[in-house]
């Protein structure tokens, strides 16, 4: 598959990428917008640190999978927080997610 990024190739990344898009089009309750918007930042730097992460060097690629999987786990928390109808399964590939960049270091 030429031409393609380093993390288009990563499960990690369709699986973070997939959560991300699915936080986009969740529909928070009303009073949950300021909830709503951190979600969306939270997993947006998610999928866009593992991209920069896994093309960067040696030096930086540990502290950008790092935020990567904090800002997993700050999605996480949104989820659970919003209590949205359907958060468990994200949560759930949120905890993969993790678990595979734990492993790319």
């Amino acid at each position: 598959m030429s031409g393609l990024f380093a993390h288009e190739t990563l499960t990690a990344y369709q699986m973070a990428l997939e959560v991300a898009r699915w936080v986009r089009t969740a529909r928070f309750a009303s009073g949950d917008a300021d909830l709503r918007d951190q979600a969306r930042r939270a997993a947006a730097s998610m999928v866009l640190n593992i991209a920069e992460g896994v093309s960067s060097a040696k030096g930086n690629r540990g502290k950008h999978l790092a935020f990567a999987k904090g800002s997993a786990a700050e999605t996480a928390a949104c989820l659970e927080l919003a209590g949205l109808d359907g958060h468990e399964a994200q949560v759930a590939k949120l905890r993969r997610v993790k678990s595979m960049l734990g492993r790319l270091r």
